[in-house]
């Protein structure tokens, strides 16, 4: 059987990460510069992007260039997605 990812997959798959999982919580606080936020990582900022780049694919998170800085925040609609599954997984382990 072919593997196709949904969105929701990719979400899982990105949130697998406990840098990505940082970067979130970090976000859930507000929006931030990628300055700001890759300041708390001890990596380049070439890889620290790449998990941006993860979280913006999947839908997680939206980057906004204002002026010379690049700004994050998080995209709630596919945490809700994330939420209402596992909520409906609950409910069904429940009964």
């Amino acid at each position: 059987m072919p593997y196709h990812s949904t969105p929701l997959d990719l979400a899982f798959h990105a949130l697998s990460d406990p840098t990505r999982r940082a970067v979130v919580s970090r976000l859930a606080e507000g929006e931030l510069p990628v300055s700001a936020l890759a300041e708390s990582f001890d990596m380049a900022l070439s890889s620290f992007t790449q998990h941006l780049r993860m979280l913006e694919a999947c839908g997680l998170i939206a980057t906004e260039k204002r002026g010379r800085s690049r700004w994050c925040k998080l995209l709630p609609s596919r945490f809700d997605e994330a939420a209402d599954w596992m909520e409906q997984e609950r409910r069904r382990r429940a009964e």
